[in-house]
């Protein structure tokens, strides 16, 4: 029997089974059709984040930003190409600290940008502070999952 993951679609957050040799295949939504990996990080308010982190079984790598960081904004660019390099193995996010503050609080973010990696609903690493490049975002992140 193949095993199934849970994945939680970008688009309208419906969770879906997904057949781990499925993965690398591009799977889209069961519910809205679309596609389940789009290579690019996932804006998530706190409804969404909740649902991403509870419910989705690869790991999620969460950028905690604000609009006004510069070096939240120098490091973007590289978040999106780790992003395209990661997936579909992980699940990349940002959550703007401005928009979200409760989840901040919730999560004891006293500096960003913070990267947290979430596997199995916990947090199993943090570096705050920037990163340079995608590999070195990839590398942290590979480097923490258990």
């Amino acid at each position: 029997m193949t095993e199934a993951l849970h994945i939680v679609c970008p688009h309208c957050h419906t969770t879906n089974r997904v057949k781990a040799a499925d993965m690398a295949s591009a799977p889209d939504c069961g519910s809205c059709h679309q596609p389940l990996f789009t290579g690019a990080p996932l804006a998530l308010d706190e409804a969404g984040f909740d649902r991403h982190i509870a419910r989705s079984q690869i790991p999620v790598l969460v950028d905690f930003w604000a609009p006004w960081c510069g070096p939240c904004r120098m490091m973007a660019p590289a978040f999106e190409q780790a992003a395209a390099q990661l997936e579909p193995r992980l699940r990349l996010v940002k959550v703007n600290t401005e928009e979200a503050q409760n989840l901040a609080a919730r999560f004891n973010i006293r500096s960003i940008p913070t990267l947290a990696l979430f596997q199995g609903g916990k947090e199993v690493a943090r570096q705050p502070g920037a990163m340079r490049s995608a590999a070195e975002i990839a590398g942290w992140a590979q480097s923490n999952l258990r």
